[in-house]
């Protein structure tokens, strides 16, 4: 359905069309798992240099996770630990250049260096997050925040 080689513009006209491809995919479709699995998938095939791509779900008073791409991940993790439960617990998007600089980051795979997690919000109520590892160190930017937040704000409104 969607190839890699269909990014061949400037990075924000591909972040365009991932975000036009995602629409597509999801269109008709209301199954939370399903939508969030195609999600997950579509960012792995168009993001480079990541190791990780997924979501944690709000259950309760904690992260759970959910559908993604990448080596086996922790499973549950409490508000305000780590960079997931920090982004949880302060609803907005925490970019992080080394997270072995991040106070009291929570290491699911050793080969991550940078992170960038997006909080999932509808109607004022957190629904989970989009969490992207790199093994590279200051992997994401403002173009990637800017981008990756329009892409989850899209993923919400088919949740």
């Amino acid at each position: 359905m969607f190839s890699v080689e269909s990014y061949k513009g400037t990075r924000e006209e591909n972040y365009k069309l991932l975000i036009k491809q995602l629409s597509a995919l999801l269109e008709g479709e209301t199954n939370t798992i399903a939508n969030l699995s195609n999600a997950s998938a579509l960012l792995n095939q168009f993001l480079d240099r990541t190791n990780w791509v997924g979501f944690y779900l709000m259950e309760e008073s904690e992260l759970v996770l959910g559908p993604f791409q990448g080596l086996p991940a922790c499973v549950r993790i409490p508000l305000g630990k780590g960079v997931c439960g920090t982004a949880a617990e302060q609803m907005e998007t925490i970019r992080v250049e080394d997270v072995h600089q991040f106070p009291g980051h929570i290491a699911c795979d050793a080969a991550s260096q940078s992170e960038i997690v997006i909080p999932l919000i509808k109607d004022g109520k957190l629904l989970g997050l989009l969490d992207i590892d790199s093994p590279e160190k200051n992997r994401f930017d403002e173009l990637d925040q800017k981008y990756l937040e329009d892409f989850s704000e899209v993923l919400v409104s088919f949740l």
